[in-house]
């Protein structure tokens, strides 16, 4: 019995079929599994006898299946199934290798080599199976310096720069309010992988990815890392404003603050006559963003001493029938209200679990969400 599905649960789903051997625990690693789980694949995740960590990270709690398990672990296990296996002993040992040499991904998230000492790194099993896709998730890679330390969303935000780039200018550096350089790390593998299986296709051998958290966050700098190329300064935090854009930001209305996001010329011009600030359009201050960025703080002032006259829905609904990009500031219950969260199903339910929706949408496929996060040791291989 090799453990692997004879039948995709879901045939249409665009991996279907694809064999994953996740042997990864907390964030980064099952984020990425689980966008595979979520795309068809059959993902067997390895769990020590203790459990993934986050297992027990509540609450809140999920009671399901006669299990009791923190809400976060569901946040990225879904559509698995798993396996309890001790590495120390022999014959759990040989059931992960009998699944590795059958399956076409590896993911794993231990520290640079730690599997090597039980022959589960990319070396060892590739021999068995060199078409295997062995992606490796660790907080600065497997070369440099810093490759035995051990890396943690918060720190590695810290050490990336994006805690410097956020919070207000005069106050503290600000982490992110999403564990966002581990779920940034999960998508980036989650590429990285599939960029591989559709090399393998031309190739017909696997290979080694080498993911770190460190290199997926400054990769995530983007305009922030271009600013300081360009000028060898660093950018300063700037709040709710945008470092290259005006007026864009956060401004006042009656009922609570609104996001304005007049990003070109045009949409800051209607958003001068919606309103009823005519008089301005001739102001050479604010013809060209170069020269908002220069008077940010006199235009932001006449913006928000105009939207503090409106009622928060008005304006809303004036902007959307101008065509100004705009919106309001929602609370996780109102994000879940909404009628195009609500149109767009990113509120899943799955065997009495309920879940987020991988944002994936294609013409002629579907995912496979029908699975719920898995119980500790649901797959018997005996």
């Amino acid at each position: 019995m090799t453990g692997w599905l004879d039948n995709p649960r879901n045939p249409n789903a665009p991996l279907a079929g694809l064999k994953v051997l996740e042997l990864a625990r907390v964030l980064a690693g099952p984020f990425a599994g689980q966008i595979l789980a979520d795309l068809g694949a059959d993902v067997i995740k390895v769990e020590s006898p203790e459990g993934d960590n986050t297992r027990i990270w509540g609450p809140p709690w999920i009671e399901h299946d006669g299990e009791r398990t923190a809400a976060y672990y569901h946040a990225c296990n879904r559509g698995k199934r798993s396996l309890v296996a001790d590495f120390r002993g022999a014959e759990d040992l040989a059931r992960v290798k009998g699944l590795a040499a059958r399956a076409d991904v590896v993911l794993e998230n231990f520290k640079p080599g730690a599997l090597a000492k039980f022959g589960l790194d990319y070396e060892s099993l590739s021999a068995a199976n060199p078409a295997l896709v062995y992606c490796s998730i660790t907080g600065f890679g497997q070369t440099g310096p810093r490759r035995n330390e051990p890396g943690y969303d918060f720190v590695i935000q810290a050490m990336s720069g994006m805690m410097a780039l956020t919070g207000e200018p005069d106050g503290d550096p600000m982490k992110h309010g999403l564990s966002i350089s581990d779920l940034s790390c999960g998508l980036w593998s989650a590429n990285a992988v599939q960029a591989a299986l559709l090399m393998r296709q031309r190739t017909g051998s696997g290979q080694w990815i080498d993911m770190s958290l460190l290199d997926c966050s400054v990769g995530l700098l983007a305009n922030q890392a271009m600013t300081y190329f360009a000028t060898q300064a660093n950018p300063p935090r700037m709040g709710n404003a945008h470092a290259q854009v005006s007026a864009y930001g956060v401004f006042p209305t009656q009922g609570g603050p609104v996001v304005l996001a007049p990003a070109n010329d045009g949409l800051f011009r209607k958003l001068l006559t919606l309103l009823g600030r005519d008089d301005l359009l001739g102001d050479q201050r604010f013809a060209s963003n170069e020269g908002r960025i220069a008077h940010r703080s006199e235009i932001d002032g006449i913006i928000a001493g105009e939207t503090a006259k409106w009622a928060r829905e008005a304006l809303l609904a004036a902007c959307a029938k101008a065509g100004v990009p705009a919106g309001p500031i929602n609370d996780l219950e109102t994000v879940f209200a909404d009628p195009q969260v609500a149109a767009r199903g990113m509120a899943i339910e799955a065997d009495g679990v309920p879940g987020l929706r991988s944002p994936f949408r294609f013409s002629d496929a579907e995912l496979a969400l029908d699975r719920p996060s898995p119980r500790q040791g649901n797959l018997n291989l005996d």
